[in-house]
């Protein structure tokens, strides 16, 4: 059985995993203060059906071995415009991009906590304008 604190790993896993398939604006949110369904968002863009469909099958494979786990639940695979996958403790969601600037997800709970990536061993990640300015505004 997992604790708590283990949810934050498994964010950074996953936010690692999707870094090695070039995705773009990564950001882990904390949003144990905010939502009780969860402790940690993994958000991230791919550039397109093919990239979604590469970041997400990456991070389903990283955790399972690393982690051991699989995701409760799946959505979104047959379109590939926001793909979600829910750990429990720790939710991942990777759009394409007009997906995400529709829904800016992040900006729902823009108030929460930022985790560095620099947890995941990720040094530099791809920043749209706007993701850039959010996650410099919580440095």
């Amino acid at each position: 059985m997992r604790i708590k604190e283990d949810s934050r790993k498994l964010a950074l896993i996953a936010a690692k995993a999707a870094d090695s398939k070039k995705a773009t604006d990564i950001i882990v949110q904390d949003v144990r203060k905010a939502l009780i369904i969860t402790d940690y968002f993994v958000i991230a863009t791919g550039a397109n059906h093919r990239q979604v469909d590469a970041i997400v099958e990456e991070i389903e494979k990283t955790l399972r071995i690393e982690a051991g786990i699989k995701p409760m639940g799946r959505e979104g695979m047959d379109e590939l415009t926001w793909v979600l996958l829910d750990y429990g403790d720790m939710v991942v969601h990777v759009f394409q991009p007009e997906i995400r600037e529709f829904y800016r997800l992040e900006a729902l709970w823009n108030d929460v906590p930022l985790v560095d990536l620099k947890e995941a061993g990720i040094e530099v990640s791809e920043y749209s304008e706007r993701i850039a300015k959010l996650v410099n505004l919580s440095q």
